[in-house]
């Protein structure tokens, strides 16, 4: 069955213009177009094009839509992919309103802020504030801490998407059978990926770039990805991250 573009610009909330722009760049060609020059999109457009709404949700440009999706050819693999981002976010929107309406009670009420709780979900950098301390002791939490909380909310939010890009890159590589983990674009990833933790202040990769023991720090970095489904899940799961470490293990020439 096929749709006009009239109806589904209709039923995705978006104007029939956006769809014209979609097919002119190549992200979304219409299945068929009639004598009339109409065009018509049948169920595989439209999964496609749910997935690149969900993408621009997620802060990407329409170039590393067509990136990612270009590279993903297993479609329920990566809808699942998506499942968990949402389900991740769908998490930080709950937190965030019983928060805020824990804050309400307390200034209906007159009663004391529950200051331990107020800001949970607002801003998960610090998740990891306990493991970081144990692994590479409380200085460099606290000078990663002073330079995110230096950062204005738009450098945030840049700094997020880049991460989103980085790990969706990650996903897609992963999910594709024709890449490996020593090839080109795997090995762009791995630079990208050590490049990433060399940006953050009071990491390893940060504080030893010229430093042999920096490669220690990613090589255990790489096998944390495996073994601690928190950060596996950043990858789509335990196999992603072993593409992720088997990726960065070649960077390192191992």
């Amino acid at each position: 069955m096929e749709h006009s573009a009239h109806d589904v610009a209709k039923l995705a909330g978006i104007s029939t213009r956006t769809l014209r722009h979609y097919d002119a760049i190549g992200l979304l060609p219409p299945s068929s177009v009639g004598t009339n020059g109409y065009r018509f999109y049948d169920d595989a457009a439209l999964v496609r094009l749910q997935r690149i709404l969900l993408l621009r949700e997620l802060g990407f440009g329409l170039r590393q839509i067509a990136t990612i999706l270009d590279h993903q050819s297993d479609v329920a693999s990566a809808m699942k992919t998506h499942v968990q981002l949402l389900r991740r976010e769908q998490q930080r929107l709950t937190e965030q309103i019983a928060a805020v309406e824990r804050t309400l009670a307390s200034v209906q009420q007159g009663g004391t802020l529950m200051t331990d709780t107020m800001f949970d979900g607002f801003d998960r950098h610090a998740d990891y504030k306990d493991e970081v301390e144990r692994r590479w002791g409380k200085d460099a939490y606290q000078r990663s801490d002073a330079w995110w909380n230096a950062m204005k909310d738009a450098e945030k939010d840049d700094w997020k998407r880049q991460l989103a890009s980085l790990n969706q890159g990650w996903i897609a590589a992963a999910q594709d059978p024709n890449i490996a983990p020593d090839s080109a674009q795997a090995q762009n990833l791995a630079r990208r990926h050590i490049a990433w933790l060399s940006s953050i202040p009071g990491t390893p990769a940060h504080d030893l770039a010229q430093d042999s023991a920096m490669r220690d720090y990613v090589r255990g970095l790489a096998q944390m990805y495996v073994c601690d489904e928190r950060f596996a899940a950043n990858y789509g799961g335990v196999e992603g991250a072993k593409f992720v470490r088997d990726s960065l293990l070649a960077y390192l020439g191992e």
